[in-house]
């Protein structure tokens, strides 16, 4: 199963056009090609709506032997939310499994086992169990999740050979958002409560967030200094 077919993907952030046929987009291909090792972890983190899955997808599409792995697989059941009064924060960094995803990171650092993973069904608003595999051969896994960087426990205690984050205004957020849940045909109403929960889950990660190697800020790339 693929990550598109876990239901329809609301549109959310694209790249600038021609951005990996330029200088910072290859030299982003270019810098996870040489990370050394059998497997290695790419996480790309942001806010809601920042356009994390846009560049997973992209880059995989350019790297040889890359896969994607999502972390809305983790999303808790409705059932549970519902028991813990959560279900209007649903996306909240406290509505996921983060020591199963803590779990399955440490699996996937190991590239000689073939690893299964949830997968976010957004048409049905579930995650399946095993929906998703990383194969012994796939060298590059790319990780991507609004709370990969978080400095809290047990986020921060994931390693990763390369951490990419995606800086996005809030007011650009909020406009990307608002596209996203009304392309989604939801009520003015709605709208408004999807955007309370996403915009505060945006100000956890833009300011509890860990250092990144690579942040791409808006639709323009740019290297940390000191980095190659």
């Amino acid at each position: 199963m693929s990550v598109r077919e876990g239901g329809r993907c609301p549109p959310s952030c694209g790249l600038p056009p021609g951005y990996f046929d330029k200088e910072e987009g290859q030299a982003l291909i270019r810098r996870i090609e040489e990370l050394p090792g059998a497997r290695v972890l790419v996480a790309v983190a942001g806010a809601p709506g920042s356009g994390k899955s846009t560049l997973a997808e992209a880059l995989v599409a350019r790297l040889a032997d890359a896969v994607v792995v999502p972390m809305d697989g983790f999303h808790l059941d409705d059932r549970i939310l519902d028991g813990r009064g959560l279900r209007a924060r649903k996306g909240a960094v406290n509505t996921f499994d983060s020591q199963g995803f803590a779990a399955l990171a440490a699996r996937l650092a190991d590239e000689a086992q073939e690893v299964f993973y949830p997968v976010f069904d957004r048409s049905r608003e579930i995650s399946l169990a095993g929906a998703g595999a990383v194969l012994p051969q796939d060298r590059i896994v790319v990780i991507e999740g609004n709370y990969l960087l978080l400095d809290h426990a047990p986020w921060n205690a994931v390693s990763y050979d390369l951490r990419v984050f995606l800086d996005v205004p809030p007011a650009e957020l909020r406009r990307r958002l608002t596209a996203r849940w009304a392309g989604l045909g939801k009520s003015d109403a709605e709208i408004a409560a999807h955007l309370q929960n996403d915009l505060a889950n945006a100000e956890l990660v833009a300011g509890q967030s860990r250092g990144a190697d690579v942040v791409l800020v808006g639709q323009e790339a740019h290297h940390e200094p000191g980095d190659g």
